[in-house]
């Protein structure tokens, strides 16, 4: 059997600091904010798309959300949806430019225990998941356009703000190639003034986002050889757009010292994953500070207590490829001789808004990032209002849009 591997995908770096492309095609934004419609709760990562095009986004933590949509598309049919809520698609004519309001039904369907997709051996049903990578996912490279965000927290405020618009050469599901990724806008923002004397920063930037597919790299959660290690079971099936879907927990069986454990969601017709989340869990702060510290002064001791990760799955044409992820880190600052620790919360977010097929020389290997960037050493900084141009991107929080006004207010 071989070792478990668990990856560090995101890479954390300490250091002690002293404290002294406008798109030319026209567009139309549109916002909105997606609530449950009985609660009236935000559901947050629900997916709003143009039906029969490539232009996407996905609702930040507040429900809010930001679509732009070529003006030629005047009668565009825009749908919401997220698993567990019927979906709802309207006409464009029914969008306000500053604000819609969109409310998500859950899904009330009960689903018969006897029915054509009934399974009762779960670990069957996901070792039979990921057999059917090459048939249920895109089996040929292609050019995804995407939007990405990092940010990190002292306590509860925000300190650092890092955002890129990518291109992301996707390899087939079947291959054995790595996916790369080049940078085609970015900016980003620090006030260090807020971290006392430790700066904190993220190695990896949009690969630590990307590695969450399950999919396209397993070997990062569970491989097939190592599905023993771990207990599954199925929960009560749900639906999503009229589809049967398992719902399937697993955990580690052995938790010496790191485990994971989280819900997959498969569609129960097809065997296809949907969804994923799922949680790291470290007792051990030695090996806990080892997979995610790179670098840090020997005067503190850095260890997580909270790390959640969040995957997506979108389909065009039949097929299934990776559109949105997210993961969040709680990290505890210890230091020597302070009677209080520090408390810092990463956050990393990536979201796939077109997809097409890829042209002759579409990337040049020189264009391409590391798995190692740091991106608030390697990106450039704020630009103007109209920076984004008619990239869709993720509306940020409140709170987060708040903190970089004052950061860049600070800056001028």
């Amino acid at each position: 059997m071989k070792t478990k591997l668990y990856f560090p995908r995101i890479a954390i770096l300490f250091f002690l600091i002293s404290l002294s492309i406008s798109a030319q095609e026209k567009y139309t934004s549109y916002k909105g904010l997606v609530i449950n419609q009985q609660t009236e709760e935000p559901v947050v990562s629900a997916k709003v798309e143009v039906e029969n095009h490539d232009f996407s986004t996905v609702t930040n933590n507040e429900g809010e959300f930001t679509l732009k949509i070529p003006v030629d598309l005047t009668n565009a049919i825009i749908t919401t949806s997220y698993l567990g809520y019927e979906s709802k698609s309207l006409h464009l004519r029914n969008f306000d430019q500053e604000r819609t309001l969109i409310q998500l039904i859950e899904s009330s369907e009960k689903l018969s225990e006897i029915n054509l997709y009934q399974v009762k051996d779960a670990k069957s049903l996901v070792k039979e998941c990921f057999s059917k990578r090459g048939e249920n996912y895109i089996n040929h490279s292609v050019v995804m356009s995407g939007f990405y965000r990092e940010t990190i927290q002292k306590g509860r405020r925000n300190v650092s703000l890092s955002e890129a618009v990518i291109k992301i050469h996707k390899e087939s599901y079947t291959s054995n190639r790595r996916d790369k990724i080049s940078i085609l806008k970015a900016r980003k923002s620090t006030d260090y003034s807020r971290l006392d004397t430790l700066a904190l920063k993220l190695r990896g930037g949009p690969y630590s986002s990307l590695y969450l597919d399950v999919m396209e790299y397993p070997e990062f959660l569970f491989e097939d050889e190592q599905l023993s290690d771990y207990s599954f079971t199925l929960e009560n099936p749900t639906s999503i757009n009229n589809r049967y879907v398992h719902q399937v927990s697993f955990e580690e069986n052995s938790k010496g010292n790191a485990w994971y454990n989280g819900t997959l969601y498969i569609d129960a017709a097809t065997l296809t994953l949907l969804k994923a989340d799922y949680n790291l869990t470290i007792e051990n702060r030695k090996l806990a500070s080892r997979m995610f510290v790179v670098k840090k002064p020997g005067s503190v001791k850095v260890y997580p207590e909270k790390i959640q990760y969040h995957v997506n799955y979108f389909e065009k044409d039949g097929k299934w490829y990776y559109g949105h992820s997210n993961a969040m880190l709680e990290f505890v600052i210890n230091w020597k001789k302070k009677l209080f620790n520090s408390r810092y919360t990463l956050t990393n977010e990536m979201i796939v808004t077109k997809r097409e097929e890829i042209k002759d020389k579409q990337f040049i290997k020189p264009n391409y990032i590391k798995p190692s960037i740091v991106m608030t050493d390697d990106v450039s900084g704020f630009k103007d209002e109209n920076f984004w141009g008619a990239s869709n991107i993720i509306e940020p929080e409140k709170s987060i849009q708040n903190a970089i006004e004052k950061i860049k207010a600070n800056l001028d």
